[in-house]
């Protein structure tokens, strides 16, 4: 069985249910599994785990997001981006010390309005099906983090931002709500991830270059999706013991929470929890 973790550029219209399914057909198996969704207008990077590699997704949706939209100011629509209905337009008579000033508001952690077309779910139901039979709701908030919100270029009515982010962030809620204290409106016109966590575009292949013959040729081993996790070296007695989920004294110095064990000769184990002053074996390899 073909085990790993692709870095997949996921092209502008298919769904990442969509990529994973080609995926399927292409690797000949079912056990596949994405970590963070984009929207069929959005492209760029969609970490895949294959095969055994899928029982650490978990570890890979937390990670912070590297996007580079483009919001096109002007214009608010129903669904935050271009392929909702347009529901305002004013013209862009914005300066771009406005747009700089305006944006201090987003950066740091802040509390967002999910956008009503959107699959987080309210009582059960995915938020896009009430709003499409016109039901009022109201999206949840959350709390998020913009670690960094930067102007690439602004040529009127288009202005283009590279944004770091939390998991969960909406770039969509973003360009609305930034065209709305702009006084203008405003929509997401494209959307490019270009990072999930330490993985980058720079990295990430096609889905049209993936063959049944070249699959493998681009998995990275399945450790790979908890390279973040903090590592903890054990004995070959003590790799045993963790194999066969028993628990361990935990080492005086090591970290508490999930940690990825390894054992003698760079042997990946699985993750580990460091609970006080016990190893338990949490997703063993």
């Amino acid at each position: 069985m073909t085990s790993g973790l692709l870095i997949l550029d996921k092209p502008t219209g298919p769904t990442s249910h969509d990529a994973v399914q080609r995926l399927r057909r292409l690797s000949g198996q079912r056990r596949i599994g994405h970590a963070g969704t984009l929207d069929p207008l959005a492209e760029g990077v969609l970490l895949v785990c294959l095969g055994r590699a899928t029982r650490f997704v978990e570890y890979l949706v937390g990670l912070d997001k590297t996007y580079e939209t483009t919001v096109r100011l002007g214009q608010a629509t129903t669904t935050y981006d271009a392929e909702g209905t347009v529901t305002l337009e004013r013209p862009v008579e914005v300066t771009p010390g406005q747009i700089e000033a305006a944006l201090d508001a987003w950066r740091g952690p802040i509390q967002q309005r999910v956008p009503l077309f959107s699959a987080v779910k309210r009582d059960g139901q995915p938020l896009y099906k009430s709003a499409r039979r016109g039901e009022a709701v109201e999206p949840p908030v959350r709390e998020v983090t913009i670690h960094a919100l930067d102007v690439l270029s602004f040529t009127p009515p288009l202005l283009t931002l590279r944004v770091v982010c939390s998991s969960g962030t909406y770039i969509r809620s973003l360009a609305h709500d930034l065209g709305a204290a702009l006084g203008c409106g405003g929509h997401v016109a494209a959307l490019r991830r270009t990072a999930v966590g330490r993985f980058t575009i720079a990295q990430a292949v096609s889905l049209d270059a993936l063959t049944p013959e070249n699959l493998a040729e681009y998995l990275l081993p399945p450790e790979a999706a908890v390279a973040h996790l903090p590592r903890l070296d054990v004995d070959e007695a003590s790799a045993a013991r963790l194999a066969m989920g028993q628990r361990l004294a935990a080492p005086g110095d090591a970290p508490v929470g999930d940690v990825a064990a390894w054992g003698p000769g760079g042997r990946f184990l699985g993750v580990v929890a460091v609970d006080g002053e016990v190893l338990r074996p949490r997703k063993m390899f």
